[in-house]
């Protein structure tokens, strides 16, 4: 299909038929997965996870697709504002955070458990991609310029350090690296920062929390501890291995139905996946991922204003990591840091914030042609 010409207004007709309806079906696809899934879990019941999840996907949908049809300036105009948001309520979070499973993340609203890190995600992405879509190329290389930025990541990385949240944070750093690479920052700034972290790392590890040591020493030998520290991931890599080829059936999967497999809702409901509907099922399932990868960095791509690509591209990497570590986590390739499979695995805000991410990707596709000068006027 045409698309229509970038100066041509856009009608609520024209973004309905210039939306990526192949990204919507993925997107559906993935949601409606999950929901299986936990419906699988709980027993073939929808309590206690399928019925609600039900209800927070079917939300979101709806908010993605009205966040679709926004006019990519209007993200651009707020970036700012709901960066210093999200930061004071991670501010909040320190003073009078909800504090559940031992760490202190959540802010209690009465209606709804709000986890203002996963919001910053999208916040932090739309801000870096303002901050360099406002400077020439060349001054991208100019150290003193990078200092706001790195600020930008260093503020929120360091609240949700304390909350503690270390594998939220790793996100946050790994996403923000990739828009400073795009933006053109040069690898040998990206080596010097790895080589200060480094060390750093002793330090670090005296800090670390004790779950999150026995998290990393259980990663490294996880049969030392097989009853207390490294019981998760033991069982998770029983139910990768007897769910085979196939897989035991829909419902089937003994060590999700018997209860030898913890967090089976939300960290680890890719094991069940795998358990109960095998290899070729996880395969699928990641497959569906690719897809929705693909499609997020062809948006990218094809964005003509510095903005729309960076903003893209930042979201898509954010979604990647996701997938990345959640699935390296439970096959044991990396230590388990409590990062949900996106739209798949049980949870308020992080679904919430990824079908807003999804959105914004959506909105980026339909107003890709726009040209947006560096003080924020439109070019066409």
């Amino acid at each position: 299909m045409s698309r229509l010409s970038a100066a041509s207004p856009l009608s609520l007709g024209d973004k309905l038929r210039l939306l990526n309806w192949g990204l919507v079906a993925i997107i559906l696809i993935l949601g409606l997965t999950g929901i299986g899934l936990l419906y699988s879990a709980g027993g073939k019941s929808w309590d206690p996870w399928a019925g609600p999840q039900s209800v927070r996907f079917a939300t979101g949908f709806a908010v993605m697709m009205v966040i679709a049809l926004v006019d990519i300036r209007f993200w651009l105009k707020i970036a700012y504002p709901l960066y210093f948001i999200m930061l004071v309520l991670l501010v909040v979070v320190e003073v009078r955070g909800h504090i559940g499973m031992g760490a202190q993340r959540w802010i209690n609203l009465g209606f709804f458990v709000l986890q203002p890190s996963e919001l910053m995600k999208i916040a932090l992405v739309l801000a870096l991609s303002k901050y360099f879509h406002a400077l020439e190329i060349e001054d991208v290389g100019r150290p003193m310029l990078l200092i706001p930025p790195a600020l930008m990541v260093l503020a929120p990385v360091g609240l949700v350090l304390l909350q503690p949240n270390l594998g939220t944070a790793t996100l946050l750093s790994l996403a923000s690296a990739g828009i400073f690479y795009v933006a053109g920052v040069r690898w040998w700034k990206f080596a010097i920062v790895i080589l200060l972290a480094g060390l750093v790392l002793p330090f670090a590890w005296e800090h670390l929390h004790d779950y999150q040591k026995a998290r990393l020493m259980t990663f490294v030998e996880p049969e030392a501890d097989p009853q207390g520290a490294g019981y998760n991931i033991m069982q998770s890599k029983i139910a990768l291995g007897s769910g085979g080829l196939f897989g035991k059936g829909f419902g089937q999967g003994t060590q999700s139905q018997l209860q030898f497999l913890p967090e089976k809702h939300t960290d680890f409901i890719f094991v069940v996946l795998a358990e109960e509907f095998g290899l070729i099922g996880a395969i699928a399932l990641l497959f569906f991922y690719f897809l929705l990868l693909v499609y997020g960095y062809m948006i990218a791509l094809t964005s003509r204003s510095q903005f729309a690509r960076l903003a893209a591209f930042g979201l898509t990497t954010s979604f990647f990591l996701y997938v990345f570590v959640n699935v390296a986590m439970v096959t044991g390739t990396i230590p388990v840091v409590g990062i949900p499979l996106p739209l798949v695995s049980y949870g308020g805000t992080a679904m919430l914030t990824l079908l807003i991410g999804c959105g914004l990707l959506l909105g980026l596709s339909i107003h890709r042609d726009v040209r947006i000068s560096r003080t924020g006027s439109t070019e066409f």
